[in-house]
C-alpha cells in the first residue's frame, strides 16, 4: 500500500463515505437513515470524488476490482466494498508490516520537492516515467536558473558554475550550500552538490529523453531517480545564491 500524508483525514473521507451510501442495501435505497438525515445524491457524488482520489493513490488498480451493480439499490455497492478495504489497509498498514517483516521507511513520489514532483506527476500517473523524470529534470533546472537569474548556461554547465568554489564574478552567481568559511566541510560540499548534478544530468536525464528505444523504467527505479533530484532541488532550494556587486 502507498503511504498516505494524512492517514486519519483518509480514513474520516472514507467513513463518511460508507455513512452517506449506508441505506443503498435496503429495498427504498434509503433505509437505515433516521429522518430529516437522508444524504441528496449530490452529497454522495461529492463524497464519491474525495474517496475515489483516496482509491486512485492507495490502490491504483480499483477500478479493475470493483463489483458493478445495475441494480439502482446497489448504486454504490463496489464503491463501498473498495472503501472498506482500503479503509482497513490504511488502518492497520503499520501493524501488518510490522508483524510481516516489512516495517522498512517507504517513499512515496508525493512527499519529493515540489519542483520535482510538480513538474513529473502528470506523466507519472499515466505511467511515462521516463518522460516524467525529464520533465522534472527540466523543472529543477528552470527553478535553479530562477534563483540565479539567469538564461544560460543550462544543465551540466549551469551547476557547475552554481555550484564552483571561485568568487562570484558579474554573469557568474553562485550557489552555496553551506557558508563559505573555508572549512574542509565547505569544499566537501560543494564539490558533492556539483558532483550530484553532474549525475542527475548526465547520467539520468540525457538517457531518459535522448535514447527513444529504451524500455519503459519499472516504477521503484523511476522513483530512485526521482529521489535523487529532488536532493538535488532540495540543495538549490535552501542554498544561499551569491551575486556580483
Amino acid at each position: 500500500m502507498k503511504p498516505i500524508a494524512k492517514p486519519d483525514w483518509a480514513v474520516e473521507q472514507l467513513t463518511r463515505f460508507l455513512t452517506l451510501i449506508e441505506g443503498y442495501g435496503s429495498p427504498t435505497g434509503r433505509g437505515p437513515y433516521v429522518a430529516g438525515t437522508i444524504p441528496t445524491d449530490e452529497e454522495i457524488f461529492e463524497q464519491a470524488h474525495i474517496v475515489e482520489q483516496i482509491f486512485e493513490h492507495v490502490e491504483p488498480e480499483w477500478r479493475e476490482l470493483l463489483t458493478l451493480s445495475y441494480n439502482p439499490a446497489k448504486r454504490w455497492e463496489g464503491h463501498g466494498e473498495t472503501a472498506v478495504r482500503v479503509r482497513t489497509g490504511i488502518l492497520h498498514d503499520a501493524e501488518i508490516r510490522e508483524n510481516l517483516g516489512d516495517n522498512a521507511p517507504r517513499l512515496s513520489a508525493s512527499s519529493l520537492h515540489p519542483w520535482v514532483w510538480d513538474g513529473a506527476k502528470s506523466l507519472w500517473r499515466s505511467g511515462h516515467f521516463r518522460e516524467a523524470i525529464t520533465a522534472a529534470a527540466r523543472k529543477v533546472n528552470a527553478e535553479t536558473q530562477n534563483k540565479l537569474k539567469l538564461r544560460r548556461p543550462s544543465e551540466v554547465a549551469l551547476f557547475n558554475q552554481a555550484f564552483s568554489m571561485d568568487a562570484v564574478a558579474p554573469g557568474q552567481p553562485r550557489l552555496r550550500v553551506l557558508p563559505d568559511d573555508g572549512s574542509d566541510t565547505y569544499r566537501s560540499t560543494q564539490r558533492g552538490a556539483r558532483a550530484l548534478a553532474e549525475g542527475c544530468y548526465a547520467g539520468l536525464r540525457n538517457p531518459n529523453s535522448h535514447e527513444a528505444d529504451l524500455d519503459e523504467l519499472p516504477e521503484h527505479e523511476a522513483l530512485e531517480q526521482l529521489a535523487a533530484f529532488s536532493l538535488l532541488a532540495r540543495w538549490v532550494d535552501s542554498a544561499t545564491a551569491e551575486f556580483a556587486q
